[in-house]
Parts: C-alpha cells; structure tokens; sequence
C-alpha cells in the first residue's frame, strides 16, 4: 500500500493518475474531500491533517510506501508525517525536497527543505529524496501580472535554469515508489535545456500568439513580486531575494540527465508544457 500527500497539488495529481495506471495499491491523505472529486475512483481517500497528528493513524494503518510532500516553510508537516510512518511500520519513505539544498551554509531558499531531509535520515525509515530544480508551471506565475500590467518581471536577467515538468517529477516518483533499488538515493531532478527567464516568456508569447514584454526587476520588492505578485512573509521574502542572486550569477544553469536515465526518455521541454497548458497561458481577458 502506498500513501500519497499533497495528492490534490500538480506534483500529487499528476502522481495519483500515474499509480492509477499500475497495479499498486494506493491511497490518498487529503483534508477535503471534494478537493479530490476529480482524481482516479481507484484512489482511496482518507481524510486527515499533517498539522493534526491524531488525525494521521488511520492514514497510515497498513502502508509500505509513503510519498511525502509538504507545502511551506515550516518542518512541523514532515516531522509528524515521519512519526506516523515509523509508528506504522512503513518501509520506505520518498521525499519531495528541492535543488536549493546544497552549500554550506545552505540557502534560505533549501534550509526548510534540508531540515526535513535531517529529520527523514534520522527517522532510521529507507528513503529516496527527490531534489527538483524549479518547475515549469511556475511560469503560470506571470499570468496575472501580464494581464494586468503587460510585463513580466525580470529577477535573474542573464541567469539560466532547466525547469522541470510536474508530471515528468511525477513519473520518477512514481518509479521509486513501485520498484525497488532506490533506497539511499538521492536524485536531482531538471529538464534537459537552460533557459533564461527572457527566452521562457519567449516560447510563451509564440505559444500563444501573443508578445510579450520583460522587464528588469528595479528593486527588492519587484524581485519578491517577480515570484508572488501578492507578496510573501519576510522569511519567504529574504529566501527569495537570495536566490535570484545566485540564479542571477549561473549564467550555465544546473542540468542532469537523471530523467532521462531513471525513465528512458528525455524530460518534457518547456515548449511542450507550454503547448499543453496553452489555455491558462492565454491572455484573451488581458483588457478586462
């Protein structure tokens, strides 16, 4: 039996339509029920809350497999999903972490993510971590702001990444999840082109026959708003301003090639996310 969190999230959904196409027994913990009104009737839903640990046992009664993702900055989520699992005997534990955890000191932006890796080594329970880099529905980020103001904002100008596809992350999980051999491992996860922020508004604007302009983020609180229009805390805020700084600086961008080894084929390209998620891309109620 596998356990899936964050089961009505991209990573999640895209992971719960994977295991639906095997054989493997699975269940999702969610906290609202009609949030996964959509997902495969195979899924089994239990109701439970991460922040709640009283809420967790009959979630985890029976499970050999836990995909663990939790949202936000804190450790709290991942520490009780941890000592639910162990209390239940689970035997392998795979971790949504991030790219940022590396460096010493580690990033603002990786240190909530290393201190929920600390706390699965520690638990004793085998694991996979899983490091993504950023994901291309991130761009679904600029949609607002494009419509509303015309531009998107710039923070890391000659900075280059290899975003991933959510689904692609999804397949990998779904390997390590269903077949053995992954246990210890540690796998970064990118796509398998670099591109500057410049060049994915340009695929965009071609995508949706529309063009579209970048502007060059002016201070801190534009490189903050270049990611949440509505702004974000000051943890999450300082994080961010620090990691456009070192983006700005990796004019190469971090790319791997464990994709392509783990799943036998090549990651999805950005161009072809962007042609299947052309109609939230659109920009048809721009003047409204």
């Amino acid at each position: 039996m596998i356990l899936v969190t964050g089961a009505t999230g991209r990573i999640g959904r895209d992971l719960v339509r994977e295991l639906d196409a095997t054989s493997a027994e699975f269940r999702i913990l969610i906290r609202d029920p009609t949030r996964a009104a959509d997902l495969p009737e195979r899924a089994e839903r239990v109701v439970g809350d991460l922040d709640k640990p009283a809420t967790l046992t009959p979630a985890f009664d029976g499970v050999d497999r836990l995909f663990l993702l939790t949202p936000g900055i804190g450790i709290d989520q991942a520490a009780n999903a941890i000592t639910a699992a162990r209390a239940a005997g689970v035997r392998h534990i795979v971790l949504l972490s991030s790219i940022w955890v590396f460096g010493d000191p580690v990033p603002a932006m990786g240190r909530w993510h290393y201190e929920r890796e600390q706390l699965l080594r520690m638990s004793g329970v085998p694991a996979t971590i899983l490091r993504p880099g950023g994901f291309t529905t991130n761009a679904l980020e600029w949609v607002p702001s494009i419509r509303k103001e015309g531009f998107v904002l710039d923070a890391i100008g000659p900075g280059r990444s290899a975003p991933i596809d959510p689904a692609d992350i999804a397949a990998v999980a779904r390997l390590v999840l269903t077949e053995d051999g992954h246990d210890g491992q540690t796998y970064i996860l990118t796509g398998d082109e670099t591109l500057t922020i410049a060049e994915q508004v340009e695929i965009i604007a071609a995508t949706i026959g529309c063009g579209i302009e970048v502007r060059a983020a002016a201070s801190p609180e534009e490189i903050v708003r270049s990611r949440y229009p509505g702004g974000a805390p000051k943890p999450l805020a300082d994080a961010i301003l620090e990691g456009a700084a070192i983006m700005r600086a990796d004019t190469t961008g971090v790319r791997t090639d464990t994709v392509r080894r783990l799943l036998g084929r090549r990651p999805r390209t950005f161009a072809e996310w962007c042609a299947r998620n052309a109609d939230a891309l659109r920009l048809d109620n721009e003047t409204e």
